[in-house]
C-alpha cells in the first residue's frame, strides 16, 4: 500500500500518462495523414494509368 502511495505522490506517474497521450495523440495524426496522402497518390497513378494507351 504505501509503494501504491508513494507512486501516486510522485511525478512520473502523471507525466508518463501525459506523455502516452501524446504519443497517441501523434500516433492518430501521423496515420490520418499517410492514409490521406495514400488516397491521393492512389488517384494521381489511376489518373495517369487510364490516360496511357
Amino acid at each position: 500500500m504505501n509503494l501504491i502511495k508513494k507512486f501516486l505522490a510522485s511525478e512520473d506517474g502523471p507525466t508518463a500518462v501525459e506523455y502516452a497521450v501524446m504519443l497517441a495523440l501523434i500516433v492518430v495524426v501521423c496515420i490520418g495523414t499517410i492514409t490521406n496522402v495514400g488516397t491521393k497518390v492512389n488517384a494521381s497513378f489511376n489518373t495517369t494509368a487510364t490516360k496511357i494507351p
